[in-house]
């Protein structure tokens, strides 16, 4: 079975929504049997990449609340991030573009390391003093190297804009597509739809039926003995 999950670096809730589904899949009983594949979507896709500023700043000018409501609504996503065990910090933090990230992402999709970058992402971007958008270069390669990517490999990536920006463009209309407006936003088998950073309980359940209501796999009644053909040819009949 294959999870999809869209998600922005800059997403508050995407950062808590995936430990909470990471704790729910460590108790799926079938968990091994579970592709979990991480899909871009920026939140903020026209911002350009210098136009960075404090988080309570443009929370307020974006959804029109006083500073005080801003710091009040971190404090809390610091809590709800404490319980389950995330570190955020509340204050101080800064938020810009995460075009670059999204494509660092799919590179290591291909390295088998995208959950491992991610994760250094959503730490740097929640949980540390230094970063990810005004000392963005030179940071990203710091971390998608500690996550197991080779570093000529990441500088060249974040040389060449066009390095898997299609990639990027293509999860993020696919995510229209499905009718995802809000991330983040979890796809199970393309069969069942997730939104928000529900609780471990939900995405048991929403894990237990999605596998449920999977096809039966191909019984076979019958193996070998037969002439058949395949990639290196068909079964020459031979004279009797």
């Amino acid at each position: 079975m294959r999870v999809e999950i869209w998600s922005d670096i800059a997403c508050p809730w995407c950062y808590v929504g995936k430990a909470r589904f990471e704790k729910a899949l460590a108790a799926f009983p079938h968990r091994d049997g579970v592709e979990v594949v991480h899909r871009s979507f920026e939140l903020d896709p026209g911002r350009a990449k210098d136009d960075i500023q404090p988080v309570l700043t443009m929370l307020s000018k974006k959804y029109g609340m006083s500073e005080a409501q801003a710091r009040a609504g971190e404090h809390n996503l610091r809590e709800q991030a404490g319980a389950e065990g995330l570190a955020y910090r509340a204050e101080g933090r800064d938020h810009g573009n995460t075009f670059d990230m999204h494509r660092l992402l799919h590179l290591a999709k291909e390295e088998g390391r995208q959950s491992e970058l991610l994760q250094a992402f959503y730490r740097a971007n929640f949980a540390e003093e230094r970063s990810v958008y005004a000392d963005a270069d030179e940071y990203l390669v710091e971390l998608a190297v500690a996550a197991g990517l080779e570093e000529g490999a990441v500088r060249g990536v974040l040389a060449d804009s066009d390095a898997y920006a299609d990639a990027v463009r293509a999860d993020e209309r696919e995510a229209a597509e499905l009718g995802a407006n809000g991330v983040p936003f979890f796809v199970l088998d393309r069969t069942y739809g997730v939104s928000g950073a529900q609780s471990a309980e939900v995405f048991e359940r929403a894990l237990t039926q999605a596998w449920g209501d999977r096809p039966a796999p191909l019984k076979v009644v019958a193996a070998g003995g037969a002439e058949a053909c395949g990639p290196d040819g068909c079964a020459v009949p031979q004279q009797p």
